[in-house]
């Protein structure tokens, strides 16, 4: 069942979301020729598979200390896992999705782009990235009990803060560049580049943007690593 879950939850999101924006708001992505409502299915999923595979892993974060007390005080464990389990879990599931989306792009389109190959490397950053979040959470989470509560809003607020249901070009251009600093929107954007518009993906700007994770993620786990000395005490 829990695998059968990891291919129905996605498509029911999806189902539900292009009835909302396309059906309801009647919603257009507006690039390009005239699309479906099956192409605005698509788009949408991208961008709900990069922020599931982000927000996913932060929001078990705050409570992955305090789930495994025991680790923390009868046995000797190396806790810096438990956050690339978490993370681990939402690859998997993302995994799932992408497999559903290369379905759907198969049957609806009639062939996958050969830029899809570059996924990989397209995400690769955004799960440093949220790893060494994650170890950060995690850490804060045993001292700070109720962090997991805004964690969840921020999430709720980022899905529509990104470019998920709408292009960046669908918004004022004095607007766009601070969309830009979204950790979301870059990564979102160049996966419908390589899955959807059969391109080549940004090199230099995923460079710049896996430096950036690095250094959070080093961040992340150096506090994590620091303040786990007093975990013990607190729990």
């Amino acid at each position: 069942m829990g695998l059968m879950w990891s291919f129905v939850s996605p498509i029911l999101l999806l189902a539900m979301y292009t009835l909302v924006f396309s059906v309801v708001f009647k919603a257009r992505w507006g690039v390009g020729e005239p699309e479906s409502r099956m192409q605005f299915a698509l788009l949408l999923f991208v961008g709900m598979i990069v922020h599931s595979l982000f927000s996913e892993t932060l929001l078990r974060a705050p409570t992955l200390i305090l789930a495994n007390v025991s680790y923390v005080k009868k046995i000797v464990f190396p806790l810096e896992i438990l956050p690339i389990v978490a993370m681990g879990a939402s690859v998997f599931h993302a995994m799932v999705s992408v497999l559903v989306l290369t379905g759907a792009l198969v049957v609806i389109n009639g062939f996958l782009p050969w830029s899809a190959i570059f996924l990989p490397l397209v995400l690769l950053p955004l799960v440093v990235l949220s790893l060494g979040i994650a170890w950060a959470l995690a850490s804060l989470g045993v001292f700070l009990r109720d962090v997991a509560q805004p964690i969840g809003l921020a999430m709720t607020l980022l899905l529509f803060a990104s470019p998920v249901f709408y292009p960046v070009s669908a918004l004022p251009e004095y607007i766009q560049p601070w969309l830009m600093l979204n950790p979301l929107t870059f990564i979102i954007e160049q996966a419908r580049v390589v899955l959807i518009y059969g391109q080549l993906p940004h090199v230099a700007g995923l460079l710049l943007y896996s430096l950036i994770s690095l250094a959070i993620a080093w961040i992340g786990y150096a506090w994590f690593q620091k303040t786990r000395k007093g975990f013990a005490n607190v729990l």
